[in-house]
C-alpha cells in the first residue's frame, strides 16, 4: 500500500507541473492596441448592496482610455444606497438603471446581467463585478484581443486577486492553481464544452454571439455564471478563451473569512462538488499537494514534494501571489477540499444555496 501511495502522490504532483509548463506559455495577456480602435464597448456592472465598492469600480471604469465606451450599472434592489451613490457620479458616459423583480427560476446575477445586456448600446459587452478595478488600458486591450480573433465570441480572465485575510490568501490563489494545473488551454482553440471555463468577475462577449445563444437567459438558474456562460457559447459552436487578466484588472473578492467560505461553497455546487467530479478532484489535489507532506520521506515522496512546490511557485510568481501561499499550499488545498465536500453534502441534504441575501432552495443543476 505504501508503494502505491508513493507512486500515486508522485504522479499526482507531476501532472499539474507538466500541465502548467504548457499552459503558462499559452496563457497570454491581452495585447496593447496598435491604434485607437473603432470597436465600442459597453461596461456592464451588476450591483447589489455594493456601497463599499461602487465608487471605486466606477472611478476605475471611467478612467478607461483608447476606446469608445459606455458604463451601465444595474442597482439590483440594494438596501445600502448603492444606486444613489452611483447616480451621484455625474458623467454622460454613465447610466444607472433599476432592476425588475427577480423572476422565478432565475439567479440574481444572471437576471441582472441579462437586463444590463438589454440596455447596452455597443457591439462588445464587458461584464464586470463591482469589486473589480479595471486598468485604464484594460478595456482596450481586451477588445483588441477579440478584434484580432474574429472567431472568438467570449474572452475572460482572472483579475489579479488582492488577498488580505487568512482565508483569502490561503484559498483564492487556488483559482489559478486549478485553471493552470488541470485545464488544457490548448483546447481554447476548439469548441469543446466540457473544457470551457471563465471567471465571472471579468467577461467580454460579442453582443451578436451573446444574443444568438440566448444570453444569460440560457443559464438563468446557474450560480457559477462564468463557467456556465462559456459552456453555453461552446455548445452553440462559438469559441471562448482565457486570457491573463493580471495586468488589466485587480479584484478583492471578499473582505471577511466567512464570505470567502460562503462564496467558494456557492461556486462549488456547479464546479468540483459533483458526484462524479469530487472523488476525482479529491484524489488529484489531495494526492498531489497534501499527501506528499504527510507520508514518510522516500525518493518518490521527495520528488512529489519538490514537484508540488515548484508548480505552486510558478503559479505564485506569474500571478503575484506571494511565496507564503506556496508554503501554505497543503493547508490551503486541504481547506479547499473541505469546502467542496461541505457543499456536496449540503446539496445532498437539500440545503438551500444562499448568496447576496437570496436563497436558492433547489440549488443549481449540475
Amino acid at each position: 500500500m505504501r508503494r502505491f501511495l508513493e507512486k500515486l502522490t508522485l504522479a499526482s504532483a507531476l501532472l499539474p507541473l507538466a500541465m502548467s509548463a504548457i499552459n503558462l506559455r499559452l496563457l497570454r495577456a491581452p495585447p496593447l492596441p496598435r491604434t485607437n480602435t473603432t470597436c465600442r464597448v459597453s461596461l456592464l456592472i451588476p450591483a447589489r448592496n455594493e456601497a463599499a465598492n461602487i465608487t471605486g469600480a466606477l472611478g476605475a471604469a471611467l478612467a478607461t482610455r483608447d476606446i469608445p465606451f459606455e458604463i451601465v450599472v444595474l442597482d439590483d434592489h440594494s438596501t445600502d444606497g448603492t444606486g444613489a451613490i452611483a447616480r451621484a457620479i455625474a458623467d454622460p458616459r454613465l447610466r444607472v438603471i433599476d432592476s425588475a423583480p427577480l423572476p422565478t427560476g432565475w439567479t440574481g446575477k444572471n437576471h441582472a446581467s441579462a437586463q444590463l445586456a438589454a440596455a447596452a448600446r455597443y457591439e462588445l459587452l464587458l461584464f464586470l463585478d463591482a469589486d473589480v478595478r479595471i486598468q485604464p488600458d484594460g478595456v482596450a486591450r481586451l477588445a483588441e484581443r477579440v478584434r484580432r480573433e474574429p472567431s472568438l465570441a467570449m474572452l475572460s480572465g482572472v483579475p489579479r486577486q488582492i488577498t488580505v485575510g487568512a482565508l483569502e490568501w490561503l484559498l483564492l490563489p487556488l483559482i489559478n492553481v486549478l485553471l493552470l494545473g488541470y485545464l488544457p488551454l490548448i483546447l481554447d482553440r476548439k469548441t469543446v464544452p466540457g473544457f470551457a471555463t471563465a471567471c465571472g468577475q471579468l467577461v467580454m462577449v460579442r453582443a451578436d454571439a451573446y444574443q444568438a445563444i440566448g444570453g444569460h437567459g440560457a443559464i438563468r438558474s446557474r450560480l457559477h455564471d462564468g463557467i456556465a456562460l462559456a459552456r453555453a457559447f461552446r455548445r452553440n459552436g462559438f469559441r471562448t478563451a482565457l486570457t491573463d487578466a493580471t495586468p488589466v484588472a485587480s479584484c478583492r473578492m471578499y473582505r471577511r473569512n466567512r464570505d470567502v467560505w460562503s462564496g467558494l461553497t456557492k461556486n462549488a455546487t456547479e464546479g468540483m462538488a459533483t458526484p462524479r467530479g469530487l472523488p476525482v478532484w479529491t484524489i488529484l489535489l489531495g494526492a498531489g499537494h497534501v499527501l506528499p507532506f504527510l507520508l514518510p520521506a522516500s525518493r518518490p515522496v521527495t520528488l512529489a514534494r519538490l514537484a508540488s512546490i515548484l508548480f505552486r511557485s510558478l503559479i505564485a510568481l506569474r500571478f503575484r501571489q506571494g511565496f507564503a501561499t506556496v508554503l501554505a499550499s497543503p493547508l490551503g488545498v486541504g481547506l479547499l477540499l473541505i469546502v467542496q465536500w461541505q457543499s456536496f453534502i449540503g446539496k445532498l441534504l437539500g440545503r438551500p444555496v444562499e448568496w447576496r441575501g437570496r436563497a436558492y432552495s433547489e440549488g443549481p443543476s449540475p
